[in-house]
């Protein structure tokens, strides 16, 4: 199994364990007198054991992360760990900006009156440089997941 399959697979394991818990709660509590829908026992232990493949799963994909090597020096482990740090700066400028991009009204001339303390236009090429950064990390990381086995 490729580690980009082992990571669609993930993704299928914690739907499934969203999906477990919602049905195990509709079915958790019901009239005295009547029968659930499904069996809540059953589906606890097909919960329990999907957590189980998916901790299995995830313990081979990262034994996989760090191993691999993007490029000279640099681990997947360590290119990821820089992507998510790409993704969450570029999410905590682009919210700034949009903060700082809606009018304030004032109703009379009296108000106070707000302003801007950043640059928008500075925010907004950062903003834009981490989202290429971000974007050529993933598509070299996502190359490399389709290319690389997963480790048992």
């Amino acid at each position: 199994m490729k580690l980009a399959e082992a990571l669609l697979l993930r993704g299928e394991y914690q739907t499934k364990l969203e999906n477990l818990e919602d049905r195990i709660r509709a079915n958790l509590k019901i009239q005295e007198g009547d029968t659930p829908t499904e069996n809540p026992q059953l589906l606890l232990q097909t919960a329990r054991e999907t957590s189980q493949a998916l901790c299995s799963l995830v313990a081979r994909i990262n034994r996989t992360n760090h191993t691999l090597f993007l490029e000279e020096g640099v681990s997947l482990a360590d290119a990821l760990a820089r992507r998510d740090m790409l993704r969450s700066q570029r999410q905590l400028l682009s919210r700034l900006a949009q903060e700082a991009a809606q009018r304030d009204y004032r109703l009379t001339h009296s108000e106070v009156r707000m302003v801007i303390t950043l640059d928008l236009g500075t925010l907004q090429r950062e903003i834009d440089q981490l989202s290429k950064e971000f974007r050529e990390l993933d598509t070299r990381i996502q190359g490399l997941n389709w290319t690389c086995d997963l480790l048992e």
